[in-house]
């Protein structure tokens, strides 16, 4: 049988956390052939995220150093799948896809899967500002990587653990998102985009628009830098980016 485990990082979201994992089809992956996990990492919180985690029935992982590249770095090290898929506690992931995302990833022979949230019908799911900053922020991505992702920063990936080991990823924080995509793009790795849909967030929100913007244009050109270094050094370059458009 296949192996699945879905990281979540949740800070304070008790509160979202049983919507969210009701979504997980965890029986529905079981028929596809996959036994599947969910690891919840607890990102400090003070809210009782944890217990609440645990009593529905997820494997709860503590990672005391806040922040969201640190929350999945201590989550994909606890891992047991051979594939690994993530997403938010906040309820804007559509975990309920899983199934579907899978296949794809299966029969086009993936090893890295991204998401594209940034569709015209998923723009009342997010704030204008930041609709307009995750476009900008793509380009420039586009610009810098050359993968042609839509997305750089969308939050849900699917992916075979393997490429984890495989990538140098160092954000502790929200740059965390694009630096995945653009290390394993890369890295060479079999990597397709996918159009999802984009939920209204639960709860309070977290995102720290203007720090966590101006963090991420940093840590694209820092990134940039050590690829041109690499490159320097004789690195292959990577292989050309694939779109999926559903039937």
């Amino acid at each position: 049988m296949n192996t699945l485990s879905v990281v979540i990082p949740a800070l304070n979201e008790a509160s979202n956390l049983p919507a969210v994992m009701e979504s997980v089809p965890v029986a529905e992956l079981a028929e596809m052939g996959w036994r599947t996990e969910v690891v919840v990492v607890d990102n400090a919180s003070t809210d009782g995220t944890a217990d609440v985690a645990r009593s529905l029935g997820a494997r709860v992982v503590s990672q005391p150093d806040r922040g969201y590249g640190n929350a999945y770095q201590a989550g994909f090290e606890a891992a047991t799948g051979d594939v690994i898929a993530t997403g938010d506690a906040d309820c804007t992931y559509p975990f309920d896809a899983l199934p579907e995302l899978l296949r794809t990833m299966v029969d086009r022979d993936v090893e890295f899967m991204t998401t594209d949230r940034l569709q015209r019908e998923n723009r009342e799911a997010m704030k204008p500002s930041h609709f307009v900053a995750n476009h900008a922020l793509s380009a420039l991505s586009r610009v810098l990587f050359r993968n042609g992702l839509r997305d750089s920063q969308s939050g849900m990936w699917i992916f075979r653990r393997y490429v984890w080991h495989g990538i140098d990823v160092r954000s502790s924080g929200m740059a965390f998102s694009q630096e995945i995509k653009n290390a394993a793009t890369r890295a060479g790795f079999r990597f397709l985009e996918v159009p999802i849909e984009y939920r209204v967030r639960g709860g309070e929100v977290k995102l720290n628009a203007l720090p966590d913007g101006m963090g991420n244009l940093r840590q694209l050109f820092a990134h940039r830098l050590r690829r041109a270094e690499a490159e320097a050094a004789g690195i292959p370059s990577q292989r050309s980016a694939q779109r999926y458009e559903p039937v």
